[in-house]
């Protein structure tokens, strides 16, 4: 079954907007393993604050207090961020699943400071009857702050762990599927592209080439169709299968009626690489070069247009479009395709094929032969300059068509 280029695209850039999703969900997840981070830089900065807090002298109780109060109020705020923080730890949340555990950690941190707090200003308050008693309760409550600090950091370092072993099996899944993916995309690519450079070479051979897009094949079989049966013999060119010169006048006169008010516009094409007179290759060679011509310039067949092989190395073509500039730039396209076509002799030598033309727009009083007649005298300006080349007729007077 052919494949569609559409389908294909649609695909890539399907994976191409999971990538990005990819990259943001790694984004997010660096910004989770940095939160990770803090909370343990935050959980220190509370163990040195109280640290701080239980070595205030209680000489003086005044100063004692103040500066209770303000490490106690500091010891809050580090609380509010750990649970700002974990609002942050999508990984935590909705993979690991560790929101209950965690922030019952937080909780009973929480009622540990609350119970330090407490501890700490029956101290600061005590006589020195129940000092000593008052300082074994804030003693206590302060080994069981570290070691629950302690706890919490070695459960972070466990959560870390999970995380990294989840983040490190699904990087690898991701690689796999990019690999795989990439190499199919990359085969698909290249079939498209095989595609392409077969059309290249019309009149081509499918049994050497087996059409892989839908698109493609449906241009080939466009380009490999043939006269209808119906068409008179005599107005064939047995050679390129299209118009001879008798085939080019009556298909002009049929379909005068289908120009409608677009512009007429004309153009001899002639070889340059080969001519009756500079027969340099062999016939077979020349006959499949000039099929493979008559092929190209087909391509930018429409329906009002005519195109026939007039001479040994000749090609006329009669356009209808919609403007002037429009006429001579599908013209020169023809131009630029025959010099883009690869041809290889018997003997594996490449042959570059260039064509020069006279192009010509037809204004509605003149008779085509007239208009042949000038759009010959154009073609011989283009051949004297060089070649491989469209000229027209303001190239010469000067004067715009």
């Amino acid at each position: 079954m052919k494949s569609s280029i559409k389908g294909i695209f649609n695909n890539i850039i399907f994976f191409l907007s999971l990538l990005t999703i990819v990259s943001m969900i790694a984004v997010l997840f660096t910004i989770d393993q940095n939160n990770s981070f803090k909370k343990v830089d935050i959980l220190n900065g509370e163990k040195d604050i109280i640290k701080e807090l239980h070595q205030i002298d209680k000489e003086d109780k005044e100063i004692a207090l103040i500066q209770y109060n303000g490490k106690s109020t500091e010891l809050n705020y580090q609380i509010q961020k750990l649970h700002q923080l974990y609002k942050y730890d999508l990984l935590g949340r909705y993979v690991l699943h560790t929101s209950k555990e965690y922030l019952s950690q937080l909780d009973q941190l929480t009622q540990l400071i609350n119970t330090y707090n407490i501890e700490a200003l029956h101290y600061f308050k005590a006589n020195e009857k129940d000092e000593k008693v008052a300082y074994k309760k804030l003693q206590n409550s302060y080994v069981s702050i570290n070691n629950h600090i302690s706890n919490i950091i070695f459960q972070n370092i466990n959560y870390n762990k999970a995380k990294q072993d989840f983040m490190y099996q699904l990087a690898l899944a991701i690689f796999i599927f990019i690999f795989i993916t990439s190499i199919v995309f990359y085969k698909k690519l290249s079939n498209i592209y095989k595609d392409i450079q077969f059309l290249q070479i019309p009149g081509a051979d499918t049994q050497n080439h087996q059409l892989y897009t839908t698109e493609a094949d449906a241009i080939y079989l466009r380009m490999k169709r043939k006269p209808s049966k119906g068409l008179d013999a005599s107005c064939i060119d047995p050679i390129t299968s299209i118009n001879n010169n008798k085939g080019l006048i009556n298909s002009y006169a049929d379909k005068k009626s289908l120009k409608e008010s677009n512009f007429t516009a004309l153009a001899i094409l002639e070889v340059d690489t080969f001519s009756k007179t500079k027969r340099i290759f062999a016939q077979d060679f020349t006959q499949m070069a000039l099929k493979k011509i008559a092929t190209t310039i087909s391509m930018y067949e429409q329906p009002a247009d005519v195109i026939g092989r007039t001479d040994y190395n000749e090609f006329t073509v009669i356009l209808s479009r919609s403007s002037k500039e429009r006429a001579f730039k599908e013209i020169d396209q023809m131009r630029q395709s025959v010099e883009e076509l690869k041809l290889v002799t018997a003997k594996k030598v490449p042959v570059s094929i260039t064509i020069s033309g006279g192009f010509y727009i037809k204004p509605n009083n003149v008779s085509l032969s007239n208009a042949l007649l000038e759009a010959r005298s154009i073609l011989d300006f283009a051949k004297q300059n060089g070649g491989n080349k469209i000229s027209q007729k303001k190239d010469i007077t000067g004067v715009k068509i």
